[in-house]
């Protein structure tokens, strides 16, 4: 039976670090050790990123709300205080897409709901 060396396995290992490191500034691109630390911390920025990217929007969206909203003589929290009891089901992401983009749609929106 031939003989097991873990070699090949440890160099895919670091070859798959180094890989990942790539464009990075000075030994972090190709000191493995170094390299390992900085695309662990890389991963862990991303995650965390994903998390602030819908935090990020839903905030972008709420202001276009309010803007849209205050044109017409509603502050945001009034405006979707009386979109919620009226029973309206329709999210901030299309109200705010409306408000940009079709700034009639919104207004009658807003009129229903006053």
């Amino acid at each position: 039976m031939p003989r097991s060396v873990p070699s090949v396995a440890s160099r895919e290992r670091r070859k798959k670090v180094l890989k990942a490191a790539k464009g990075y500034f000075g030994r972090r691109k190709n000191v493995h050790t170094v390299a390992k630390n900085a695309v662990e911390k890389g991963l862990v920025y991303a995650y965390i990123g994903r998390k602030q990217k819908k935090r990020h929007f839903r905030s972008l969206w709420i202001m276009r709300i309010n803007a849209a909203a205050r044109e017409q003589g509603l502050s945001y929290s009034k405006f979707m205080g009386k979109l919620n009891a009226s029973g309206s089901k329709i999210n901030r992401k299309v109200l705010a897409d409306l408000a940009l983009n079709d700034p009639a749609a919104f207004k009658a929106i807003l009129q229903k709901v006053k």
